[in-house]
């Protein structure tokens, strides 16, 4: 079943999209040549919890981190540790954030200092793609209206969506229905209906669509070793569109620019 949610609880999803989004803010402040993923997921852990709010990915079935920090051919889940980012890296950051009992969940990837042109296109797409799936939803129309949106931005730029991995549904708990696939054709699934909360997070992968995970059980990486993105938001569904959760108040200005 897939909740509406009532205005006092989008409330507090919209706390928890704010920290969030300023953690991530934040990241992108930090990340440099020589910083590592450690320093970045002890600095976002320390700037939640300041916040008043807890970091929902770490003890998540035994996370062990307070981010993930998914560098290059990594797609999501990277665990930080005392890799240094060097020039030329793309590293996604993922935050995750409890407080007041309800989540806010947002990623987006950030270049490492200058990077190649493939990888900013790939980034730059990533994100349109995002944006471009947002634009179709709305009170009324199907779920997979915005999948199909995500699949044909990606693959129109020669890119491969990952099919393993999908948005999902976010309020009390980070994993809640309904699956927010970023593939398929259009007119399928669940209408969505204004009150309804989801993360929508396309992951896509300049080679192709296959995935594989490492030893550790967490780190997925694309499978022929090619570069990644992936970028995230929370939203709740509104008659007019949807109402991004996890928007800073400096990304929204340049939304408006």
């Amino acid at each position: 079943m897939i909740a509406i949610r009532e205005p006092e609880e989008i409330d507090l999803l919209r706390e928890s999209g704010r920290i969030v989004a300023e953690a991530l803010d934040l990241a992108e402040r930090m990340i440099s040549p020589g910083v590592t993923t450690g320093a970045l997921d002890r600095e976002i852990e320390t700037f939640i919890r300041d916040e008043g709010g807890t970091p929902e990915f770490k003890g998540f079935h035994g996370y062990p981190a307070s981010i993930c920090a998914s560098v290059n051919e990594v797609v999501v889940h990277g665990i930080p540790g005392e890799r240094e980012l060097q020039e030329g890296d793309i590293i996604g950051v993922d935050v995750g954030v409890r407080k007041a009992g309800y989540i806010g969940d947002g990623a987006r990837t950030f270049p490492v200092g200058e990077i190649r042109d493939e990888a900013r296109c790939l980034m730059d797409v990533t994100q349109q793609a995002l944006m471009n799936g947002l634009a179709a939803a709305s009170d009324g129309r199907h779920l997979s209206d915005l999948s199909n949106v995500i699949q044909t931005t990606a693959e129109a730029s020669g890119y491969s969506v990952v099919r393993e991995l999908a948005g999902h549904g976010v309020g009390r708990e980070m994993h809640e229905p309904p699956e927010v696939p970023n593939y398929g054709p259009p007119g399928r699934g669940p209408v969505l209906r204004s009150g309804m909360v989801i993360a929508v997070e396309p992951m896509v992968n300049a080679g192709g669509a296959a995935v594989r995970t490492l030893p550790d059980g967490w780190t997925v990486v694309t499978a022929d070793a090619s570069l990644s993105a992936h970028f995230e938001h929370s939203v709740v569904v509104t008659g007019n569109g949807v109402d991004i959760l996890t928007l800073s108040a400096a990304k929204r200005e340049q939304l408006k620019d």
